[in-house]
């Protein structure tokens, strides 16, 4: 038989009824020594009070049990000041709660379920380990029981309001419970500020999955995107605002921003106090701002604030944040042992071992839910945030396939890169320094975003409406000369390693096509630091290794340079001298040809001084200074022709010994031999000429001895 909760005063209690509790406790002991535990309390209670103060936070309950001053805590237990002696011991999280059974089972739905199903008359202790908001979210909901006034502030009403589902404090125990009054302060008051939202967010952290389903985390994050996306001139709300380099206080004790009429709220006002939420409630929070349409610039300045205060070194003026991140996280996880561990230092030296395992952990969510929600506009991020980010997400083992994503990304705005950004280590098992194929993952990106853009105009036309403080490829021609100088760069650079193997070199470097240098000095340099770093290359490979430089390509002084330069192969160094003795020979064309229209022009410049003898002396005194710089070029032009007199002397003895130098490759003893044995032959053969008359006449002469003896005989 089911015992309700109304109040039932002793006096009432009649003879008759008293009868029917002496047939009722044969049949269920334990009901009828809760009735008498219901009029013991309701003997002593006093006139309800009501209190829905929500604007001052004030709460209390509509009825309370008992005169009490409160709860008293003695060590690791609460008491409730009363003389009346307790009945029900609650345990939450390590804490001990000495209560009554009457009040809680008045309004909580659970407490009631937990004691009658026990079905023991003696059953005074309940354990409530999974308690959302862990005792001190238990110690409001009783004091709410009790009749105690709670005071809600924003820090405190999403642990109660999890407590109150959890405790099942509904309307159909008494009207206007604990879950109703939370809700309504949350409705009315938490989502009507900004400060008390992100108090409210940033608690939740702690709630989980009770805050995620009772929709407190949806009902935040859509507040603070509402409020983010409000016009600036319209904000009339305090905000932290960006923090002094100087020092870094804690989120809590910072003065807030008020705006005025005098000072305008910039567009960047809310990065400050939405960087201060964990990384999935700031991801909700900038999925939320995105469906309101805000501009993608801004979202991702936001995001590199948000990685400057939870990654320290990853932006390289962004250390101070991350420590007040720090001691934000850890002032407010402290009581939860699964909680989120904030205070996240990135390690720049060294590989993935040693970091922590936890600590890698954190770093490594925080990389992958940055990566996913970067907006896809280019120029949205820096392309230098980007390669910092990849750089960390190669330390960390992040998911290939967001790697792959944030590589694309690094592509389509390869051109902004850095060579200090460009120079990643290798982090896998790999016998290189630095990471040389992951640069050549981002040429082919980078190639591949421009033969894309190059062939379709209308994706280039779209991708214009997308532009923040910088143009686009598709505007700028020199994205590619920016590019191949950067390339040549790093190949300086990462030559100088002794693990680096040529066909690595060899294929990054002619990853370009040829249209995209139009001079290979910085080619030619890396060549060139190559061969000093690897000293034992065979001819072969040395050939192989300047086949990727163009010598037509290089300037008069990489020219001089490359001319005296022992490492290279004697054939290039050929090449080099005959592309440079093509260009003087042009320069001197070029040179005769200006010389001839100025002796054309002559005549004409002479009629032309007559003609402006009558001009100012202004234009006289240009025209003495133009003559000046003639002469001078004329001077320089002759120190170019004996320059090119030398050079061309410098190549005939050079191209002398070369000739000597093949000469001396075709002696060998088998021509030795060959040209005796042909000597022979030719004296052999002259022998055999001078012998031949001689022995010719004997024989003519047995010829004409019987032609003789014919004719006689006739």
């Amino acid at each position: 038989m089911p015992i309700t909760s109304q109040p039932v005063s002793g006096h009432e209690i009649s003879l008759c009824f008293a009868s029917k509790l002496e047939a009722l406790f044969r049949e269920d002991p334990t009901q009828v020594s809760w009735l008498f535990g219901f009029i013991m309390w309701e003997e002593s209670e006093t006139e309800s009070v009501r209190g829905r103060d929500y604007g001052n936070g004030v709460l209390s309950s509509s009825k309370h049990g008992v005169k009490t001053d409160g709860f008293e805590l003695r060590g690791q237990s609460w008491y409730v000041a009363t003389d009346v002696p307790s009945d029900l011991l609650v345990q939450v999280g390590g804490v001990n709660f000495h209560l009554h059974k009457y009040p809680l089972l008045s309004r909580s739905g659970k407490m009631n379920r937990l004691i009658y199903e026990s079905r023991d008359p003696e059953f005074n202790m309940i354990a409530l380990d999974d308690q959302p908001g862990g005792p001190e979210a238990f110690e409001l909901a009783a004091k709410f029981c009790y009749g105690i006034a709670v005071d809600l502030t924003a820090a405190n009403i999403s642990g109660l309001r999890c407590a109150a589902e959890y405790l099942e404090m509904t309307e159909d125990l008494e009207e206007g419970n604990l879950i109703f009054k939370t809700e309504a302060f949350l409705s009315y008051v938490v989502l009507s500020s900004w400060r008390d939202s992100i108090v409210v967010l940033k608690s939740c952290e702690k709630l989980s999955p009770w805050a995620e389903n009772l929709q407190i985390v949806r009902r935040c994050s859509e507040s603070i995107a509402w409020k983010a996306c409000a016009n600036p001139k319209g904000i009339r709300w305090a905000y932290t605002g960006k923090l002094p380099k100087a020092s870094s206080p804690k989120w809590n004790d910072m003065k807030d921003s008020s705006p005025s009429k005098n000072q305008p709220v910039p567009p960047d006002w809310w990065f400050e106090d939405v960087s201060i939420l964990r990384i999935d409630h700031f991801v909700r929070v900038i999925t939320a701002i995105k469906v309101k349409g805000m501009r993608f610039e801004l979202i991702g300045a936001s995001i590199t604030h948000y990685a400057a205060k939870w990654l320290p070194g990853l932006i390289s003026d962004g250390t101070g944040p991350g420590d007040e991140g720090s001691n934000i996280s850890n002032s407010n996880t402290s009581g939860s042992s699964n909680s989120w561990k904030g205070g996240l230092h990135m390690i720049v030296a060294g590989t993935k071992d040693d970091l922590p395992t936890a600590q890698a952990k954190d770093q490594r969510m925080i990389i992958e839910s940055l990566i996913s929600i970067i907006p896809p506009q280019k120029d949205s991020v820096s392309c230098s945030f980007l390669l910092r980010l990849l750089r960390m997400a190669n330390m960390l083992k992040v998911a290939p396939a967001l790697v792959t994503e944030l590589e694309k990304r690094v592509g389509m705005q390869f051109e902004q890169a850095t060579l200090a950004d460009l120079l990643i280590p290798s982090y896998n098992k790999s016998e290189t320094m630095y990471d040389v194929d992951l640069v050549h993952r981002l040429l082919e990106h980078f190639l591949i975003q421009e033969q894309t853009e190059s062939s379709s105009p209308g994706s280039q036309s779209f991708s214009d409406k997308h532009v923040y403080e910088g143009s686009q490829r598709g505007s700028n021609p020199n994205a590619k000369m920016r590019v191949s100088r950067l390339v040549d760069s790093y190949l300086t650079e990462v030559s100088r390693d002794r693990s680096l193997s040529l066909t690595k070199f060899q294929v990054l470097a002619e990853a370009l096509p040829e249209s995209a240098r139009t001079c290979d000095d910085g080619l030619y340099r890396a060549i060139d630091s190559y061969l000093k770093a690897h000293p034992t290359l065979s001819e072969h490979e040395r050939k192989r290794l300047c086949r990727v430089m163009d010598c037509q390509k290089l300037s008069i002084d990489a020219c001089t340079h490359a001319a005296q330069n022992e490492r290279l192969p004697l054939r290039v160094v050929v090449q080099v001298l005959f592309s440079e003795q093509v260009k003087i020979s042009n320069a001197l064309a070029n040179s005769s040809l200006k010389e001839t229209s100025e002796s054309l022009y002559q005549p004409i410049i002479s009629n032309r001084k007559t003609l402006l003898e009558g001009t100012p002396q202004s234009f006289q005194e240009g025209w003495t200074a133009a003559k000046k710089d003639i002469n001078t070029l004329k001077f320089e032009l002759e120190s170019v022709k004996a320059k090119y007199l030398e050079l061309q002397n410098d190549m005939e003895n050079l191209q002398r010994q070369f000739d000597k130098m093949l000469k001396q490759k075709q002696t060998s003893s088998w021509s030795s031999g060959w040209k005796k044995l042909s000597k022979l032959t030719k004296m052999t053969t002259l022998e055999n000429q001078e012998i031949g008359p001689q022995l010719s006449t004997p024989a003519e002469q047995t010829r004409k001895t019987p032609r003789r003896w014919r004719n006689s005989i006739s």
